[in-house]
């Protein structure tokens, strides 16, 4: 069964959108990482935040690539997600893995609004 407007290449926008969506789920990867061998109790939100948005990217991503109906959705919550998690790594604003962080997550935040309003 075939979507309407699911054949053909992707646009620039969503190729640029995938790209950003994989980008930060790197950069949360990272930090996670980074997070860990800080250690401490406040970490766990920040832990969190960067689960969620690390797992929410790469879906985004994959649902964008296979065209998936439910991918103007999916963006949509996934812009939710790296809002809360660039919010949560500014919590550090002096450590620049946070700040690289954060800047990843606004970037792919910005770009998953966009393409939650266009039509896929």
């Amino acid at each position: 069964m075939n979507q309407p407007g699911t054949a053909g290449a992707m646009s620039k926008e969503m190729q640029d959108c995938v790209e950003a969506c994989m980008a930060c789920h790197s950069v949360c990867e990272e930090t996670m990482s980074s997070c860990m061998q800080m250690g401490g109790q406040a970490q766990m939100q920040i832990m969190r935040a960067l689960i969620d948005c690390s797992e929410m990217t790469r879906m985004c991503a994959d649902m964008m690539m296979r065209r998936s109906p439910m991918a103007a959705e999916m963006c949509a919550l996934c812009a939710k997600a790296c809002d809360m998690c660039a919010e949560a790594c500014m919590s550090m604003p002096d450590d620049a893995q946070m700040t690289r962080c954060a800047e990843a997550c606004r970037r792919c935040a910005q770009m998953c609004r966009t393409m939650a309003g266009a039509t896929m």
